[in-house]
């Protein structure tokens, strides 16, 4: 596949070489020179614009890994004069949205691509740096039957597990689902273990506990939160993410968001909401989310 890929930061650049790596032919661009500097040093292909990576290809797919839906939609349309990708690209091309954003901006985005001759899907991953660079991220993917099918060949080159969710948006709903589930029990871990603290136990018991019985879950498994019991959680590495806390703090906004719109009665998901938000508001901006135990230890008497 002749393929465009736009965002090349820590996410997008080592998704952008599995691509390359896999035999396709990319060409990439980012807004930040650093980010070209890198993705030229690994020997990817870039272009001037986002425009001129579609069109130096002939792009029969655009992937793009932005940071937020406005900067989705408006490279798709163009900003200030600058082409948008939907005008660059040839009439039926494939644009795969990677980013993590509101289901209501996932569906506009399909709503301009179609309307523009275009094929879209929204696509946001799971799995971190890590699985970018190991390509086994997870993809959760939301468009028509065809076009998911027509992706599954390239997404399987950057992931492991590639689910088709439904219609357009709908992998945004389960991106955002699965992150509110991964919030709410990161910090049950995190008040588990300071619990267990000001009980005697020790951390080591805790987790052989836990991780062998009903409170066995990804946060305690993977990312446990205290140093020791899984060598290679970020507690290890002194809450280097990973996963940041500014990024979760983001992803629980958007669920926010879709909370408020459905009227979902969603407590524990509103509180995870405001617990990671005021952690981001600090230093546990740039540390691990699960760095939010420092929190709870500061905050009980």
């Amino acid at each position: 596949m002749r393929i465009a890929f736009l965002g090349l930061g820590h996410m997008g650049l080592p998704m952008a070489k599995n691509l390359a790596a896999a035999g396709h032919e990319v060409v990439g661009f980012d807004v930040f020179p650093a980010a070209m500097e890198a993705a030229a040093a690994g020997g990817l292909a870039v272009a001037d614009s986002g425009a001129a990576a579609v069109r130096a290809v002939s792009a029969d797919i655009v992937i793009t890994m932005f940071q937020s839906g406005k900067q989705v939609l408006d490279a798709y349309g163009g900003v200030d004069g600058a082409d948008g990708l939907l005008d660059a690209a040839q009439p039926g091309t494939l644009f795969i949205d990677s980013s993590t954003i509101a289901v209501d901006e996932a569906r506009a985005a399909h709503e301009l691509a179609e309307t523009a001759g275009h094929r879209a899907l929204d696509a946001p991953v799971s799995g971190g740096v890590v699985g970018a660079e190991n390509a086994t991220l997870a993809f959760m993917v939301g468009g028509a039957d065809a076009d998911f099918e027509a992706a599954k060949p390239v997404l399987e080159a950057m992931g492991r597990r590639i689910v088709h969710c439904g219609g357009a948006g709908l992998g945004q709903a389960a991106k955002v689902c699965n992150n509110m589930i991964l919030a709410v029990s990161q910090i049950a871990v995190a008040e588990a273990f300071v619990l267990g603290e000001r009980l005697g136990l020790s951390h080591q018991a805790l987790f052989d506990v836990a991780s062998n019985a009903s409170g066995q879950c990804w946060a305690l498994t993977t990312n446990c939160p205290v140093p020791g019991p899984v060598p290679t959680s970020p507690a290890n590495r002194d809450y280097q993410p990973g996963f940041a806390g500014a990024l979760m703090s983001k992803d629980l906004g958007l669920a926010e968001h879709a909370i408020v719109a459905t009227g979902v009665e969603a407590r524990m998901g509103m509180l995870a909401r405001q617990m990671y938000q005021a952690y981001a508001d600090g230093d546990g901006a740039r540390q691990d989310f699960s760095g939010i135990i420092n929190t709870i230890r500061d905050e009980s008497r």
